[in-house]
């Protein structure tokens, strides 16, 4: 395939900036479609980095990398965050998040989004705790799962998701570092501990 493209990045940041000034979304996407079908995945990928945080363009972008690599574990990652983003719901990005999972169960960014797309509080919690589990170094996935279980305690009332909030918590406090986190998970801790259920 020829490339009728030689500088990706500055064409992709081109159509971004244009994007940007006159919000039409149309021609961003004929623009990154045509852009796409002459860019390899790998050159497509690099030129989206700087991007990945504005799903109308990510999202749009890694459909056509994911079309090319459908097993690509951080690609379906980085697509189902744009979706999630773009506020798609949980039930596509859930389903990317286990295709991802699926191609390669070490990819955390692809179990968060499983977590995250839970709606149930109490399977969210339960969620939460698998990917601790799976990843106990992950202080992001405890914080989630300390906050969804604090959570459940005051909704539901429920005195071992208090007790699992609590603990969790003091488990972040014995390894934060920064005067802030610290100040706040004692906070949080000495809240929850008054609580009365």
């Amino acid at each position: 395939m020829k490339n009728a493209y030689s500088n990706h990045a500055a064409d992709l940041g081109a159509a971004v900036r244009e994007y940007q000034a006159d919000s039409n979304l149309v021609l961003l996407l004929e623009r990154i479609g045509n852009l796409a079908a002459a860019t390899p995945p790998a050159v497509l990928a690099a030129s989206v980095e700087p991007f990945l945080d504005v799903p109308e363009v990510a999202g749009p972008v890694y459909e056509y990398i994911v079309a090319a690599k459908p097993n690509d574990a951080r690609a379906l990652v980085i697509l189902a965050n744009a979706y999630w983003l773009a506020g798609r719901g949980p039930d596509v990005v859930g389903d990317l998040a286990n295709r991802a999972i699926a191609s390669d169960p070490s990819n955390r960014g692809a179990w968060h989004l499983w977590a995250l797309t839970e709606s149930d509080p109490r399977a969210r919690v339960a969620r939460w705790k698998q990917v601790s589990d799976r990843f106990p170094e992950d202080d992001l996935a405890l914080a989630n799962l300390a906050d969804n279980a604090a959570s459940l305690a005051g909704a539901e009332h429920d005195s071992n998701a208090l007790d699992l909030a609590i603990t969790t918590y003091r488990s972040l406090l014995a390894t934060a570092k920064h005067p802030d986190q610290l100040a706040s998970l004692q906070r949080a801790i000495d809240v929850l501990s008054s609580w009365r259920l």
